[in-house]
């Protein structure tokens, strides 16, 4: 097979480059698609180009950001030994491994999006409802972690400047700094930039940006270690709670799966959005390998020691990456360090918190929203949202994008069922793009009904148990808010048996079969 794979049923290409930046000739528009179902980026490609090092160069530059480094070192410290930690890790990333590959399938092989694929499952309007839960997580989270790297362009200002003081703590507006305003606007303007060049420049900038961040990273681990004396360096963070036992050590292990799996559930559901880019599934899947595993093992490592260190050369425990370099003091230190975390944290908001709005908000209205349009919608939300003053409010997180969040373990169970288990990997893509009420993805109006009443069921348990255990822990003694470790997990599985059983005994999604034309069959392997 051609490593330029088509996807079935391709007919006439577009002589056009869409907003996302595909070169002429890589689109698939055919002339009987629907204008406010399809435009030049939510068609399929035609030609896929990306390589497993760059989905490799992806996951590095989802992995590297402030809110990585962070969340890997937390785990280290939370009362177990290392080899605990290291064995959680490693179960928890090959989970996400495993679901990664899964919802990558139907996207690679067809060509299209995230939210396009969606419309065989929950209907040509019913896509509509996981693409808005989506984007709208995307577009607070993307508020965060600009604000996150915008922590670290402070310091640089702080550091050279003498009015940068001044900036930062005479004068606000809306809750942040005028310097905290200065360094925001520049992040959200270079974001932007990238973005608006297209897929391409994505994948060019990401390229670069993971492989450097390692070497900075590299870089500061060995500085520290020198400094501390390598005796001093230890892989865990916490000497461990002998008083836990077998079970209870289960226990914190299973919750430190559940969190490596939470952390990554927002870019592992759209990851379709990238995997269409894909060469071949063998070259996505060997890109996921190298990318999670692999890479976030060695990531994992490299935080504990860099934390590690922390503790005798500054004589306490510092996982803020920022902190350790602000710490360091040297104008080099603060230079390199500073422009790599803001490198890092741009990286993780690219792929993981810009490129899905722009599909799905484009998805809503494909005649009105372009690629373009969808990421200006999320930019300006997150400017709106002010992140910066609900982003250390633990209330105003857990029930607002907490009850948001739980429904994406839902999301990906129904999709799971729907291409796996009721289509059996068979998808009709041309009729993805009709709202034609005979064709075989309009359902009853646009929904299909199985889709949503599986929302239904698994979405609201799945609510109640991501809100409900820290409201009555606060109002008594029983403890029982390790249950939110899990909510992805709960939902997941709620949304797979409750859509599978619901197809079973009303079958709606077509499986199309003894048909070859036009069809994607994901039972049939193809090499890179």
């Amino acid at each position: 097979m051609s490593t330029e794979q088509a996807p079935a049923g391709t007919m006439s290409t577009a002589q056009v480059v869409s907003a996302a930046g595909e070169p002429v000739g890589d689109l698939c528009v055919k002339p009987g698609y629907d204008p406010e179902l399809a435009n030049e980026d939510l068609a399929p490609l035609r030609k896929q180009r990306w390589s497993s090092y760059n989905i490799f160069a992806f996951w590095m530059s989802d992995v590297h950001s402030v809110g990585g480094y962070v969340t890997a070192g937390s785990l280290f410290a939370l009362g177990i030994q290392s080899w605990q930690v290291l064995v959680s890790l490693v179960v928890g990333i090959v989970i996400v491994q495993v679901f990664t590959n899964l919802v990558a399938k139907p996207s690679q092989k067809t060509g299209v999006p995230y939210p396009v694929v969606n419309r065989a499952i929950f209907g040509i309007k019913g896509a509509n409802i996981p693409a808005i839960i989506r984007g709208i997580i995307a577009i607070a989270w993307y508020g965060v972690q600009t604000y996150l790297a915008a922590a670290s362009l402070n310091i640089i200002f702080l550091k050279f400047f003498d009015w940068a003081q001044v900036w930062e703590t005479e004068y606000s507006f809306l809750g942040l700094s005028a310097l905290g305003w200065l360094s925001y606007s520049i992040l959200w303007l270079a974001q932007m930039a990238v973005f608006w060049k297209g897929m391409e420049a994505i994948r060019r900038f990401i390229d670069f940006a993971g492989p450097a961040v390692y070497v900075v990273m590299i870089i500061l681990a060995v500085y520290l270690v020198s400094e501390a004396g390598i005796s001093n360096i230890s892989l865990s963070l916490s000497a461990g709670d002998a008083s836990l036992g077998f079970w209870g050590s289960i226990g914190v292990m299973a919750s430190a799966v559940g969190i490596v799996v939470s952390y990554f559930s927002g870019p592992m559901l759209n990851f379709g959005d990238f995997a269409r880019y894909g060469k071949s599934f063998e070259a996505v899947k060997k890109g996921n390998f190298w990318g999670l595993p692999i890479n976030f093992l060695f990531f994992s490592l490299l935080t504990v020691i860099t934390a590690s260190a922390t503790v005798p050369v500054f004589g306490e425990l510092i996982t803020d990456p920022i902190h350790t370099v602000e710490r360091i003091g040297t104008p080099f230190a603060v230079i390199l360090g500073g422009l790599t975390f803001v490198t890092a944290t741009v990286g993780i908001n690219i792929v993981a918190n810009f490129i899905a709005p722009a599909f799905d908000f484009s998805n809503v209205a494909p005649h009105k929203i372009s690629w373009r349009m969808g990421g200006m919608i999320a930019a300006v939300g997150s400017v709106l949202l002010t992140p910066w003053n609900w982003y250390n409010n633990d209330q105003a997180i857990h029930y607002s994008l907490g009850i948001l969040a739980a429904l994406i373990g839902p999301l990906f169970g129904i999709l799971i069922a729907g291409y796996y288990v009721a289509a059996k990997q068979r998808l009709l893509t041309d009729a993805l793009y009709t709202s034609d009420p005979d064709a075989p993805y309009w359902y009853d109006k646009g929904y299909n009904p199985n889709a949503v009443l599986a929302m239904i069921i698994a979405g609201v348990p799945t609510i109640l148990i991501a809100t409900l255990p820290r409201l009555i822990s606060s109002v008594s003694e029983l403890n029982i808010t390790w249950l939110g470790d899990f909510t992805w997990f709960i939902g997941c599985g709620l949304g797979f048996v409750a859509f599978t059983l619901l197809e079973k005994a009303r079958p709606r999604i077509p499986t199309f079969s003894g048909q070859s034309a036009g069809v994607s069959d994901g039972t049939v392997s193809s090499q890179e």
